[in-house]
């Protein structure tokens, strides 16, 4: 069934063209022998807790003098101060905006070259607009990006929505079907957190910080992206400033990111939430070797359905979330409407996320109608 479903959508997304710029690999080059005042800066790989602590010993000229010269590796590197983060990306994206600019007026370029050029560039405008705040943000081929809505410093529970295929710097967000990219979904569940809880201090991050599949073919039917997508969650999880929870709010092939990534997560992830799941690549709870609450939920509509919930010579992604024997708890996804309607405004689905994400455990909706998902979640944590 597996080798049926390929061959009707097409063996797309073997190879991902390579576009964008080399800025980041110059970046690297550059900061490899970079020094502020007379000491070394830290390897762009460093340990976060090395990153905290260099940037620690600077002051605020200094952190700026370095985001400023060297934005596309400071803007990434995890153990740097958000806001020091922050202005290392419009940087960045200012720069990177100016190499598109160029290349959609090269003639030496195809004419699709070109208006890939043209669409990064409207798209790296918009991401620099002042008061946006940019966690990460990498060129390099379809790019990688982050974005905080909040206060990331200050909260005591952090969101991360983890998307699925077809994420990448152009559909970061969208215009048409807002919700439906990351950026709007991360509005939205923030938006409906302070609307649940307007006294907690909570802050939610678009996180397309990892290739994912185009298209539903052999890249979303095989678990070698989420493998790459699961040491990246990895590190943004380890990297956040202070001690805040986490709740992980994963849609499609991004639930499978999750469960390849759940056994190495940090403590600090109490809640992994998935939605729209074509599996984690684990026959239930058990397998994902995690102590945070796993949590489910499907559409009546959603197509993911229909997708075979096994794993067969490396396709496949195993058990289906929100079969009873999986061992889920399991979450009301009424008014969502199909596989991309989890977290529009007004629907069960973004309510319960929110309500997760806040800590307001004991009023979550069911699927099943009763408490059943609600049961054993009332811990020191959430007083």
């Amino acid at each position: 069934m597996v080798f049926l479903m390929l061959a009707i959508t097409g063996w797309t997304a073997v190879h991902r063209p390579e576009g964008g710029t080399p800025l980041r690999a110059a970046a690297l080059s550059a900061w490899a022998q970079a020094r502020i005042d007379g000491r070394p800066v830290p390897p762009a790989d460093a340990p976060v807790r090395t990153v905290a602590r260099f940037f620690a010993g600077l002051d605020g000229a200094q952190r700026a003098r370095l985001a400023d010269g060297y934005p596309l590796v400071v803007g990434n590197l995890g153990g740097a101060p958000a806001t020091t983060r922050y202005r290392a990306n419009l940087r960045g994206l200012e720069e990177a905006g100016k190499v598109e600019e160029a290349r959609s007026r090269d003639v030496a370029l195809t004419p699709a070259d070109r208006g890939n050029a043209t669409r990064r560039a409207h798209r790296f405008a918009s991401l620099a607009v002042p008061g946006r705040q940019i966690l990460a943000f990498d060129p390099t081929g379809g790019g990688l990006v982050a974005e905080v809505f909040g206060d990331l410093d200050r909260a005591r529970r952090v969101s991360v929505i983890v998307p699925g295929v077809d994420t990448d710097l152009l559909t970061f967000e969208r215009t048409q079907r807002r919700f439906t990219a990351p950026v709007g979904m991360a509005e939205s569940l923030y938006e409906a957190q302070r609307a649940a809880a307007p006294d907690t201090g909570t802050a939610v991050i678009a996180w397309a910080g990892y290739i994912a599949p185009t298209g539903v073919g052999v890249d979303a039917a095989t678990g070698h992206m989420a493998v790459d997508g699961a040491v990246r969650l990895k590190a943004l999880a380890t990297a956040l400033p202070g001690s805040a929870t986490v709740a992980l709010f994963c849609h499609s092939y991004g639930s499978v990111v999750c469960g390849v990534a759940a056994h190495e997560l940090p403590d600090r992830v109490t809640d992994v939430v998935v939605a729209g799941s074509p599996g984690m690549r684990a026959e239930n709870v058990a397998a994902l070797h995690t102590a945070a609450r796993v949590w489910a939920t499907r559409d009546e509509g959603d197509w993911i359905a229909d997708v075979p919930h096994l794993e067969v010579g490396g396709l496949g992604h195993g058990a289906d979330p929100v079969s009873p024997e999986f061992g889920a708890r399991l979450l009301s996804s009424a008014t969502a409407k199909s596989h991309t309607g989890y977290f529009a405004p007004g629907t069960d689905s973004v309510d319960n996320f929110a309500k997760i994400g806040t800590g307001a455990f004991g009023s979550v909706v069911c699927s099943t109608g009763d408490d059943a998902c609600r049961r054993g979640t009332y811990g020191a944590e959430e007083g």
